[in-house]
């Protein structure tokens, strides 16, 4: 008698289960940071991004910026006699519709020392 409910209930159960779909990551975002190319999503991160580069202070650290600002679309590093200079490059406008990020589109955020000194073209022109 056991066996002849436990077949009606996993049939139940089975067909119960057929319409349910679980979606992951399906929305384009990976982490903190866009991986799709949908209008509406590049301009998200665009804008957020920018609103996040008003929150930047001179003397901030490398680990302060990335945890403000998630994960650059670009990171340079070089030495140059005895200073260390880092650029990590974040969206922030399109100027191609070509669905690639290049660091034209993106505002550098220059370190020395592990700090902020500047961002912007000009923070970036100066420190190369």
């Amino acid at each position: 008698m056991k066996n002849q409910l436990m077949l009606p209930a996993a049939i139940a159960l089975t067909l119960s289960l057929s319409g349910c779909v679980v979606a992951v990551g399906g929305d384009g975002w990976e982490g903190d940071s866009w991986d799709g190319d949908s209008h509406s999503s590049w301009e998200e991160v665009e804008k957020r991004n920018r609103e996040r580069l008003s929150q930047l202070s001179p003397g901030m650290s490398v680990d302060q910026v990335v945890a403000l600002m998630g994960t650059a679309e670009f990171n340079e590093f070089y030495r140059e006699e005895s200073k260390e200079v880092q650029v990590l490059f974040y969206r922030t406008h399109r100027t191609k519709g070509d669905g690639k990020t290049s660091k034209d589109e993106c505002t550098p955020v220059v370190f020395e020392g592990g700090k902020v000194v500047g961002w912007g073209n000009k923070a970036y022109s100066n420190s190369i």
